[in-house]
Parts: structure tokens; sequence; C-alpha cells
């Protein structure tokens, strides 16, 4: 049964860490979750910079990089990121940050009951 047309905080608000933490971690083997919002806010006076990672637990493998190191938000900016990302109830999707207490991200999406 699925839970759509209802869109569900998956997680967040809660700040970036500067080391690979889980953001979104699987509720249950029998669910998958579709990211229909990813929203990170810059609360600083200067640019930070991110990455978002899709795989292991605390993961930040070469090659699992939703956004690399490289994307920059600018001093007290938004970055919004609308998709239909597929979490199966195997993947996380992990972090990190250019400093700790910068970005605050919050992601929305529909839990599906398999």
């Amino acid at each position: 049964m699925a839970l759509s047309g209802q869109l569900k905080r998956i997680a967040g608000p809660a700040y970036i860490a500067s080391s690979a933490t889980n953001i979104y971690t699987p509720v249950a083997s029998t669910m998958y979750v579709r990211i229909k919002h990813i929203h990170i806010v810059n609360k600083t006076a200067a640019s930070a910079t991110f990455a978002l990672y899709v795989g292991a637990t605390g993961g930040s493998a070469g090659g699992t990089e939703l956004f690399g190191t490289l994307t920059s938000i600018a001093a007290y900016s938004p970055f919004d990121w609308y998709s239909d990302l597929k979490m199966e109830s195997t993947d996380f999707l992990t972090g990190i940050a250019s400093a700790a207490s910068t970005l605050v991200i919050t992601v929305t999406g529909e839990q599906v009951v398999v």
C-alpha cells in the first residue's frame, strides 16, 4: 500500500556534519522511500560547500555522490533540489559539510510499503 501523494518529512531539519554522517536511515526492509525534495540552507555569513552520497551507512565513497564536494551555497542562501529518487531499504543518504553548524538540511518524500 503506497502513501501516494502524501509528502512526509524524511529527515531533518538538522545540521550536516563536517564528517560523513547519515542524514536518512532506512526505516524497514518492507518499505522504500521516494525523495521528492532536498532543501539545504546556509545559516552563516560565508559560503559553504557540501556533498551528499547514496549508499552505505556513514558512506562517502567515490562514485556514490549525489552532489560532489564542490557544491557551494552562498551566505544566508538556500539550495533546493527536486527529484524522484528511489531509496531502497538498504540505501542511506549521507552528507558532509565544509564546516559544522553551517548547513541545515530537510528532506521530504513518500514512504511506500512493498
